[in-house]
């Protein structure tokens, strides 16, 4: 079940939740959607595993609750999937969220067509091994940015930010401010010739 944490970070782009939190916590840019109208914010749930191999992805959606966002750590490999549309067709009936991968997918058609927001590095051929070298529910590294279990995880079209859960509530304050701002910004100036021209010359010579 989503928190009102959680559903309260849904309705803000991330642009200004990574202003809030100064980019440090912005996934790398090669982690991106798989459809640009995908958008997600939940609770994560944490995968870190071996390269090629997915088994600690399987005891992860086995532990999910409705609402957690899978956060995969595979050390960004680009060849082995971490899954492809039968297992995320799985999650998604188990009430999986999102999936975020530093890695890949494969059966990229098949993805889609169950509109679950799957956010990775991109897509292969290749299956996953199943060794069982892997954690769940540990701190990992995903996209450059370390996410702890329970964290707040938030992605659209421009990409994955993290909200470390202790800050939540700070962070969630201040990317507020900053949207409130920028939406003032853009009523008092978009289409005003004169504003524009004001606002430039404000910025540029302060």
């Amino acid at each position: 079940m989503t928190d009102d944490l959680v559903r309260a970070f849904s309705d803000i782009p991330t642009t200004c939740i990574s202003d809030a939190l100064q980019g440090l916590t912005n996934m790398h840019p090669g982690i991106k959607p798989l459809k640009e109208e995908y958008r997600f914010a939940g609770r994560a749930l944490t995968v870190v595993s071996a390269p090629g191999d997915n088994l600690a992805v399987l005891k992860a959606i086995r532990q999910a609750k409705p609402g957690d966002v899978l956060v995969i750590d595979l050390k960004g490999d680009v060849y082995r999937a971490a899954a492809g549309d039968f297992v995320v067709g799985m999650s998604k009936t188990l009430g999986v969220a999102a999936w975020v991968v530093d890695g890949v997918i494969r059966d990229i058609l098949g993805v889609k067509a169950l509109n679950i927001p799957v956010f990775c590095r991109g897509i292969t051929q290749a299956a996953g091994g199943k060794a069982g070298l892997g954690e769940v529910n540990v701190p990992v590294s995903c996209g450059g940015v370390t996410v702890h279990p329970g964290d707040i995880v938030v992605g659209d079209a421009d990409g994955v930010v993290v909200v470390p859960r202790a800050s939540a509530e700070f962070v969630l304050a201040k990317a507020r401010q900053k949207l409130a701002q920028d939406e003032e910004r853009e009523r008092k100036i978009s289409g005003k010739r004169d504003e524009i021209i004001a606002y430039l010359d404000k910025v540029l010579n302060p």
